[in-house]
């Protein structure tokens, strides 16, 4: 179910699991399309040389992989904004598993804070953090 105004919000709710695509390929195009080419981000050999265990997913994808979530779960809702804790790498080719969970309601204010949570095929927490979104007023 789509949540098209605060009032569909509910404390405590998990938004819809996501799965963003990882491949190698797909975070290359990021890399090369925000000019970080040619590096860390676009070749596991290239990583290794830098001592890293694989090519990265960039911070900056993971954030645009839980900003792609919220508006999955709510088109209406305005990311105001995400702050989160890289504990350890994502690395391209490794399949990631996004999770949030509604922890504020803020009605009259129309703002709903989310808990999210980027884990590994492991099961261990890569990134956490928190959104603010905002709804209309209603």
């Amino acid at each position: 179910m789509s949540i098209s105004s605060i009032a569909d919000v509910e404390f405590g709710a998990q938004l819809p699991p996501f799965t963003p695509d990882t491949s190698l390929k797909n975070v290359r195009a990021f890399a090369e399309a925000v000019g970080w080419g040619g590096g860390r981000f676009d070749s596991h050999e290239l990583a290794r040389k830098e001592g890293l265990p694989a090519a990265l997913v960039p911070g900056i994808m993971g954030m645009g992989f839980f900003t792609t979530m919220i508006q999955r779960w709510s088109p209406e809702a305005t990311v105001v904004n995400i702050d989160t804790v890289f504990r350890a790498p994502l690395l391209a080719d490794e399949a990631c598993f996004l999770s949030a969970t509604v922890t504020d309601i803020e009605e009259e204010d129309g703002l709903v804070e989310l808990d999210l949570t980027i884990k590994n095929a492991a099961d261990e927490t890569r990134v956490f953090g928190t959104a603010k979104v905002q709804f209309s007023p209603t």
